[in-house]
């Protein structure tokens, strides 16, 4: 194998693991938190945001990665979605592993996608995000108008898939 060859190797396995280690960060937050579960899939995830757009707010799929339920609901059945949906909030989880984090998560670095932000902005206090450092086991439950307001540098750049 030439010196290109490994540096390509190392690079496919930085990015396999990039992404392994932020699923495998939102699965270790959800498990740490009683009351949350995981964004549901299929006909649960179809229901819920069916339901969500029912009262008016229309948000992607994507927009968030778990939800904290005060109580269990069968996601499925719509009656009941209906008449929990005012108490089920919306949770964005960004997930930390890098030693260089402070306590209170100074000096993370990541990004809020655009339909986070929407998701936010609609969904209101029904909407947090979960900052969680995976080495230390912190979370800290905050909103996007809060990391607005301490953020230190902002980078804007746009995501394309050609």
């Amino acid at each position: 194998m030439s010196a290109l060859e490994v540096i390509a190797a190392k690079r496919a396995h930085l990015v396999r693991l990039a992404n392994e280690g932020g699923a495998a960060g939102e699965q270790q937050a959800i498990l740490s938190m009683e009351q949350w579960i995981p964004r549901p899939k299929g006909l649960g995830l179809r229901v819920l945001l069916e339901e969500l757009a029912a009262t008016g707010i229309v948000i992607k799929a994507s927009s968030f990665d778990a939800l904290a339920l005060p109580f269990p609901v069968e996601l499925t059945d719509r009656v009941q979605v209906r008449a929990c949906l005012p108490a089920i909030t919306f949770v964005e989880i960004k997930a930390a592993n890098q030693q260089r984090v402070k306590p209170g998560f100074g000096g993370f670095f990541f990004a809020l996608t655009e339909s986070e932000i929407a998701a936010a902005d609609e969904l209101g206090s029904r909407h947090r995000v979960a900052l969680f450092n995976k080495l230390t086991q912190e979370i800290m439950l905050t909103s996007v108008s809060e990391i607005l307001a301490r953020t230190k540098s902002m980078n804007w750049q746009v995501s394309v898939q050609l």
